[in-house]
């Protein structure tokens, strides 16, 4: 969402964080969806998302179900992001079970007037770094708030 954001020239970013970004379907996005109805069922997944939702089975099902549609094989926000002019931090988990390298080459691709494009890619981490490894994803946010700053 911020990326589609920063890509609407009415408002001014300034900059833009994106961490285990996906901006298009990839068949691995979708396999990993499928398996996680399992992870969901059988591990302590579906009490952690709990903490954050009030009716965790029918936000779990309405993204699973969402992307699984054979509709949503189509979406793709890349056409979306050559209105971004603002500097970019992509930030990856190497483990990402939803997200891959792909994603970023296309993000970067797309986004050919930003200011500015770094990606950090993280050692074990996975599809969510700032929890993976929140003491570099701090410091990185850190430093690209600075250097947006000057």
């Amino acid at each position: 969402m911020a990326l589609i954001h920063a890509g609407d020239r009415r408002c001014d970013v300034r900059g833009v964080v994106a961490m285990a970004p996906l901006v298009f379907v990839e068949e691995f996005n979708l396999e990993s969806i499928r398996n996680a109805k399992t992870v969901y069922e059988t591990t302590g997944m579906r009490e952690k998302l709990a903490r954050y939702h009030d009716d965790v089975d029918s936000v779990f099902r309405g993204w699973r179900d969402i992307w699984l549609d054979p509709d949503f094989r189509s979406w793709s926000i890349e056409r979306d992001l050559a209105g971004v002019r603002c500097p970019i931090l992509a930030i990856l988990g190497e483990d990402d079970e939803y997200s891959t390298p792909a994603q970023v080459a296309a993000l970067e691709k797309s986004t050919v007037n930003a200011k500015s494009f770094d990606f950090m890619k993280l050692a074990d981490c996975r599809h969510s770094p700032h929890r993976d490894q929140p003491q570099a994803v701090l410091d990185a946010i850190r430093r690209f708030i600075e250097e947006l700053q000057d």
